[in-house]
């Protein structure tokens, strides 16, 4: 563990999905940082988007932001370990603004991943944590 680590722990919150906790949730990734942080909002605001959208309304989250060593790593867990992200490439013609969350993740984060553990999935990015 780092001296970083050790005077910063990780940001956990569990709540319900739903579209009125993802204000918060970037106010409270902004908070936990201390400075602007736009690209961690974004994935936190995808990551969770992305279980309203596929998994449902109300489905309970867990939210966690951390640094590890240089990097920040946000991380998404939910009960439905068969519901899976899929990266697409949006057609920039397509008038359906569906389908770019992710690519927008993809964009700004140095990997991404889903682990499995049990009756749970975690889907996960990590970012710079200049």
């Amino acid at each position: 563990m780092t001296a970083l680590e050790r005077v910063l722990p990780a940001l956990r919150l569990d709540l319900p999905a739903v579209p009125e906790a993802v204000p918060g949730l970037r106010r409270a990734a902004r908070e936990w940082l201390d400075e602007p942080c736009a690209d961690v909002q974004l994935c936190v605001t995808e990551l969770v988007s992305n279980v309203i959208r596929h998994v449902g309304e109300g489905t309970p989250v867990r939210v966690r932001v951390a640094r590890t060593g240089a990097r920040i790593r946000v991380e998404v867990t939910d009960p439905d370990p068969h519901t899976l992200p899929v990266l697409r490439r949006a057609d920039a013609d397509a008038e359906a603004e569906q389908g770019r969350g992710l690519s927008l993740l993809d964009a700004v984060v140095c990997r991404w991943g889903v682990d499995h553990a049990g009756e749970n999935k975690t889907v996960w990015c990590e970012l710079d944590g200049t």
